[in-house]
């Protein structure tokens, strides 16, 4: 509403449509209960698409009728996308599906409902909620918690810290080569690849931890986002730690509902594939978001068949032998595909893309002074002066810290150990990490939260 006040009609909408839907869904009888749950998700899947898609379908439209030496008569329309309408979508769905499915009863508190599609927290970038966790929070009475607002707090400092130290720095490097990929090939397009990565992860999951923590605060509990993914070491590992919320709903419901696992080999693979292809397209009306969901939804099938030899290959080269070593690389291996990947989402257009994709190992199959050619050229490219040398040594040490967290809490609860440590030992962490924020947070250049435009 700060940007479009009439677009709170948006929310309006779903939010009444959804709401009767609910009501119908529990008290109609089995036959006439599907048109209910239908009209429910038309309204919602036809909101995302007028105001996402339309455009984007009109456009592909606009070409294949050229090719044929036809014009499009449909207009295109001048719309901003809401923000975060994906998630709050996806939410609303939720509700009216598991109402329908018999786990969820319907919402006759026509605010409440609306709270639980409207909760600040989470509403532009999720965690994509569900009702049965949420709902009857809103029934609950959340009395004054010291512990449970300090640990809140905690929580939003670290995604504080993620999103402005790291993140926000990442981008000052990452936008400078991505804005314009075509001055730079090997290093430079390597390092911002690497470096985007962790960007949009700090940037995400930073947004969540702030979310999860302001409610946590205000005495409310949402669901976990993201469980160290980059310590994964399969692709299918990785979205059980990447964008809990999202996955676990595609899964829910989509995947399930074509079959799941439970058909014959082909059709699996294809349920699976499908399910990455939409996932992509949830992402951005933009084909590079399309590639994205196709090449996790190859690596994932992929894995599977190769899976079937992994283990006597394992066992011939005697890698059980050094569990920690192949563990490693695992964990590599996945970060390389991960990143790969990442380039298609990052990129302008789709031929940045193919640029990027094609020229990341330009000049390094010369030996290593062509390596250190490259270095000299992306440094004559501005890639490390105007301060982007001491910008990439910070976000250097910002990432290291990120993982050593995440090595120390693979290890212990970190939030409890702090905890139980004496006051002033507590309260100089946190004044430490206060201080670290001021310092090495990018203020001037803040970058909006990356999710905000899905």
């Amino acid at each position: 509403m700060c940007f479009i006040p009439i677009y709170i009609l948006i929310l309006a909408f779903t939010i009444v449509v959804d709401y009767f839907a609910g009501i119908f869904l529990e008290t109609t009888n089995k036959k006439k209960r599907k048109y209910f749950l239908i009209a429910s998700l038309i309204a919602n899947i036809g909101i995302l698409c007028i105001f996402k898609y339309y455009n984007f379908l009109n456009n592909n439209l606009s070409v294949l009728l050229h090719g044929v030496g036809f014009q499009n008569p449909i207009p295109f329309l001048s719309i901003i996308l809401p923000i975060g309408l994906s998630f709050h979508t996806f939410q609303a769905m939720s509700y009216t599906i598991e109402v329908f499915r018999g786990n969820q009863k319907a919402e006759r508190h026509f605010g409440i409902y609306a709270l639980y599609v409207m909760f600040y927290p989470q509403l532009v970038a999720g965690p994509i909620e569900r009702p049965q966790n949420l709902i009857h929070q809103f029934y609950e009475k959340h009395d004054f918690d010291y512990q449970r607002i300090v640990n809140g707090l905690k929580l939003m400092a670290w995604g504080l810290f993620k999103k402005v130290v790291i993140a926000d720095r990442l981008a000052i490097l990452v936008n400078q080569v991505y804005d314009n990929p075509t001055n730079y090939e090997g290093i430079p397009l390597i390092l911002a690849t690497i470096l985007f990565s962790f960007q949009i992860f700090c940037d995400f999951s930073g947004y969540s931890d702030m979310a999860i923590g302001a409610a946590q605060v205000m005495g409310f509990k949402l669901m976990t986002n993201f469980e160290r993914p980059y310590s994964s070491r399969s692709i299918s590992e990785f979205w059980k730690r990447w964008h809990i919320s999202l996955s676990t709903w595609f899964r829910d419901y989509f995947y399930i509902p074509l079959g799941g696992n439970r058909v014959s080999i082909p059709r699996w693979y294809f349920n699976l594939f499908i399910v990455f292809l939409v996932s992509g397209l949830w992402h951005g009306a933009k084909w590079t978001f399309v590639i994205w969901g196709a090449l996790h939804g190859f690596y994932l099938i992929s894995g599977i068949i190769l899976d079937k030899f992994n283990k006597p290959l394992i066992k011939l080269l005697h890698l059980n032998n050094f569990p920690n070593l192949f563990g490693l690389f695992q964990k590599l291996m996945t970060f390389t595909l991960v990143a790969f990947a990442w380039i298609f989402f990052r990129a302008k257009s789709f031929s940045d893309s193919i640029y990027i994709s094609t020229h990341l190992f330009s000049k390094l199959n010369h030996g290593f002074n062509e390596i250190v050619s490259n270095i000299s050229s992306a440094r004559s490219k501005n890639l490390f002066l105007n301060n982007n040398k001491q910008v990439l040594i910070i976000a250097f040490f910002s990432i290291l810290f990120l993982e050593l967290v995440h090595y120390i809490q693979g290890k212990i609860d970190i939030e409890n150990t702090i905890s139980n440590k004496p006051f002033w030992i507590r309260w100089s962490i946190y004044y430490i990490f206060i201080i670290l924020i001021l310092l090495f947070g990018v203020f001037e250049k803040s970058q909006q939260f990356i999710y905000f435009q899905f």
